[in-house]
């Protein structure tokens, strides 16, 4: 069975990778530590398809070490044993480069195994992920190498990539292959920046393709569209991308921007996650619309509810009404600065008793200098308001809630400065 045409395609230099020039543009520095022939303990991090495998094997070749690849979805910590078994053999004499890839799915115990010899220089690790390695990798690992991030690829530079590979299946199947520009474009820009999925693409377009008259191939750009029209979709819902999405769906709504909020929506929507992409408009109604325009929350609730009734994809016409209503609403986050300000007081121990007359009790112990609950029910008096102290002792002047500038918060200030004003303190209204 022939390998797949993305590791047939695999680059051999530095020079034939595409992307990734802020690492290895020469003068940066991952391009000089190379060049340097001594590779120090590195973790690449990135989505996949983007190069990543493909630098590390590169850098393997320029080594005079012992090279073992393993890979975090099926190797054991007895594979890692082996690996260290070499280290005093003729095998390993100048070392051992190991090159694990996915390391996020090794535990701490199998990261650990490695941690001595990564230590002492006799393994050198370079390890690949696709999650963020601050969270998965083992801290200890971590100190000893150095992180260098992987980004998504240009279209124009996979494009250069896709017609390398038609190019290459060419010779390859000694075939006549025509392209047509549409369909390069699509391929290079559907793939999402993953050069391994435009490159798939291309080896199912010459597969799809019907021969003419000649045997020649001709890739249209609406084979090109039905071969690789989902590709773009990055998206894992426990993995960083859902993370990102959805950070930027409520941060381009809390800026006020529907474009933009629009798009990740139906980035969400496109992936499926009819939830997330509830969720996080609920939670941007309350906490960043808030008390500027309280009736959001009910609305947005509505439309949250027509969405999973209804779901998807009929979900976007509520969604998308909700969400742009959003982005055009004012804002505050008064009452969520409120809930913190109260909520750090209350995790640092700032406290007390309850005030007497709040207690939900109506008698008094024998040691009770003064007895009675002394509330004020505050419907007794004008503006049904009467000024009695409702926080503990300890912190009965705090102010946690600032009103907001906006209408409605102003509106709200106005009224009750008019009905707190001095001459109304003692609880017998206006003098």
């Amino acid at each position: 069975m022939a390998a797949p045409l993305a590791d047939r395609l695999r680059p051999e230099t530095l020079d034939d990778m595409v992307g990734q020039r802020h690492l290895l543009a020469p003068g940066k520095a991952l391009r000089g530590i190379i060049d340097s022939g001594r590779i120090p303990n590195l973790i690449f991090y990135g989505p996949s398809g983007v190069g990543k495998t493909t630098l590390a094997r590169i850098i393997a070749r320029k080594t005079d070490m012992r090279l073992h690849r393993l890979n975090g979805t099926t190797a054991s910590t007895a594979d890692i044993k082996a690996v260290v078994e070499e280290l005093d053999t003729l095998a390993a004499v100048n070392g051992v480069l190991l090159y694990l890839d996915e390391i996020q799915y090794f535990n701490k115990k199998q990261q650990q195994t490695l941690l001595e010899h990564i230590e002492n220089g006799r393994i050198t690790l370079i390890a690949s992920t696709t999650e963020n390695p601050y969270f998965y990798v083992y801290s200890a690992i971590l100190s000893r190498s150095t992180v260098f991030e992987f980004k998504s690829v240009e279209p124009a530079d996979i494009e250069r990539a896709v017609e390398r590979a038609f190019r290459f299946l060419e010779t390859e199947q000694s075939l006549s292959i025509s392209v047509e520009p549409e369909a390069l474009k699509h391929i290079a820009t559907a793939c999402g920046g993953d050069v391994r999925k435009a490159i798939n693409a291309v080896e199912l377009c010459t597969l799809a393709a019907s021969p003419d008259a000649e045997g020649a191939l001709h890739i249209t750009a609406d084979l090109a569209d039905q071969l690789a029209q989902r590709s773009a979709m990055r998206y894992d819902r426990d993995g960083d991308e859902h993370y990102d999405i959805v950070s930027a769906y409520q941060k381009s709504m809390r800026g006020s921007d529907p474009n933009a909020a629009i798009h990740y929506l139906a980035r969400l929507l496109n992936a499926g996650d009819l939830p997330s992409a509830c969720r996080r408009l609920m939670v941007c109604a309350c906490e960043d619309v808030g008390l500027a325009y309280p009736m959001i929350i009910p609305i947005v609730k509505a439309a949250v509810d027509a969405a999973m009734q209804v779901g998807l994809p009929e979900a976007l016409h509520p969604l998308s009404c909700a969400v742009i209503m959003v982005c055009n609403a004012p804002k505050s986050n008064a009452a969520a600065n409120a809930f913190h300000a109260a909520m750090a007081d209350v995790q640092a121990g700032i406290s007390g008793p309850i005030p007497r007359q709040l207690q939900n009790k109506h008698y008094d112990g024998e040691d009770a200098e003064r007895k009675g609950q002394f509330y004020l029910y505050p419907h007794d008096f004008p503006g049904s308001w009467v000024e009695q102290q409702y926080l503990p002792d300890a912190i009965k002047d705090k102010v946690y809630y600032v009103p907001g500038n906006n209408k409605n918060e102003q509106a709200y200030k106005a009224y009750w400065d008019a009905i707190k004003k001095p001459g109304r303190r003692d609880g017998t209204g206006d003098k």
